[in-house]
């Protein structure tokens, strides 16, 4: 009703079902949020467990149903994870129709370097997600800048290292600690950067999670991890060619070792 009572001039219609078939009928986008979400005192493992059948279905009902083009945003947590797992049971569907939402980290390291800098986020430029959407990830700002000054020359690396990584990395958590419940309106608002970038496109870097081939920057294949990407015509590009520094490959190791650490619990899954 609120929807409808929104009158949003794109919303044409509302279908509410619970088959799978019906609603990935001809389904250009899907935005996969349907996970049990964390709570107070839960570990990633127990999301895994109790999360990982639903993507196994989900994939199943995309490749029988879906467009071949379909875009599939997976928002539930474990989001990479959980993305491997539909990606790799949509056997009829590329692996390229499939990414995971690290927009919502994205946005919120711009957020946090804003108010460091005392700048609009619209004034940064090339801010830089890797890895996995948790606390493993890694924000960062060797690449970014603040209206075409080096964003990390401006607030120092001691903030950097000590401030800026760890409250990105953790402010999900300080969400659950502050609401009781995982974020809600930050995470939607993410998901709707996330696909319209993808389908409109977007010359500025926007980090997103996507599936590995071997070839990218040292991250092993079959990994859901994110990068920092381009969008054209609907098709995302990794941007190639920077140059990662050893504090920046220790940093993605570990998150990269978490991954594949997730990847081996859900293989019976795969």
């Amino acid at each position: 009703m609120e929807l409808e009572d929104c009158a949003f001039p794109l919303l044409h219609g509302i279908n509410t079902t619970s088959n799978l078939s019906v609603g990935y009928k001809d389904c250009d986008a899907a935005f996969l949020v349907g996970s049990k979400p964390r709570g107070p005192g839960m570990e990633r493992g127990d999301l895994l467990k109790q999360n990982g059948a639903i993507f196994v279905e989900q994939g199943k009902a995309l490749a029988d149903n879906a467009s071949r083009n379909v875009k599939v945003l997976v928002v539930g947590n474990p989001a990479n994870t959980n993305c491997l797992i539909a990606m790799k049971n949509a056997k009829s569907l590329r692996p390229e129709n499939f990414n995971a939402m690290t927009r919502l980290d994205h946005n919120r390291a711009l957020s946090q370097l804003a108010a460091k800098a005392s700048c609009k986020t619209t004034e940064i430029s090339h801010m830089t997600i890797w890895g996995n959407h948790s606390s493993t990830m890694y924000a960062d700002l060797h690449n970014t800048t603040v209206n075409g000054q080096n964003a990390l020359s401006m607030v120092g690396q001691e903030w950097y290292e000590k401030t800026f990584i760890p409250t990105v990395a953790k402010r999900g958590a300080a969400i659950i600690d502050a609401r009781g419940a995982s974020s809600a309106a930050s995470a939607a608002n993410a998901a709707i950067d996330h696909m319209r970038d993808w389908f409109l496109g977007s010359e500025e870097w926007v980090s997103m999670a996507v599936p590995t081939d071997g070839t990218q920057y040292g991250v092993e294949k079959d990994l859901i991890y994110s990068f920092p990407c381009t969008v054209k015509n609907g098709v995302y590009s990794i941007v190639q060619g920077l140059r990662l520094n050893e504090f920046s490959q220790q940093r993605m190791k570990v998150t990269t070792d978490e991954l594949v650490s997730e990847r081996r619990d859900v293989e019976h899954m795969l």
